[in-house]
């Protein structure tokens, strides 16, 4: 964990935790070493709530559009804190070999299927780069849902679910496409879990 990662830990829990009251449902269901943890996405402040429910023994690598690198401050914030950049309209072979050496190293990485934040469930759609990764390093996927709105001063669950791994996928891109849809429901079905609890 890199002291930026720390640092950056230690200050914004207190805040969220003030401003939003969340409650991790499922834990305990993080894996030792690398995995690919995947999140429904609607807000900026997503990957933070991740970060939290893993708790400060390890730390994740965040994929972010490359938009953000051009920033000079958060620019170095960012690269200290171990996220790194990927070009969201073209096949970024560079941001694959980054994320392949993390999960590698037994580290773990954050990504977002939907690829853009979505303001509802039932527009989700997913990319495949999720799929593609756990399929090349056969590190198992971590599905997590966030809840879409989050209100100030409210209870807000987060909800991890249990870590699974795919089969190696060969052969076409509607193969992949059918495993990251399978994904995506595993995300949404959780909604249901944060409803019930």
């Amino acid at each position: 964990m890199s002291t930026a990662y720390k640092i950056l830990y230690t200050i914004l829990y207190p805040i969220y935790n003030a401003l939003y009251w969340p409650h991790y449902i499922g834990k305990e269901n993080f894996p030792e070493g690398a995995c690919i943890v995947c999140a429904n996405h609607s807000s900026m402040c997503d990957p933070f709530w991740v970060a939290f429910a893993l708790g400060r023994k390890d730390s994740l690598h965040f994929m972010a559009k490359k938009e953000l690198f051009k920033i000079p401050i958060l620019n170095w914030i960012l690269k200290k804190a171990g996220v790194f950049g990927i070009d969201r309209g073209n096949a970024d072979v560079e941001a694959i070999k980054t994320a392949i050496k993390y999960l590698k190293n037994g580290e773990k990485i954050m990504m977002f299927p939907e690829g853009t934040r979505i303001s509802s469930d039932d527009k989700a759609a997913a990319k495949t780069g999720a799929i593609m990764l756990a399929s090349r390093t056969e590190v198992p996927i971590v599905p997590c849902y966030i809840p879409r709105k989050k209100r100030l001063f409210s209870r807000m669950k987060i909800v991890v679910g249990k870590p699974y791994k795919i089969a190696r996928v060969r052969g076409t891109s509607e193969a992949y496409s059918q495993y990251a849809d399978e994904l995506m429901e595993k995300i949404i079905a959780l909604s249901q879990e944060e409803e019930a609890k």
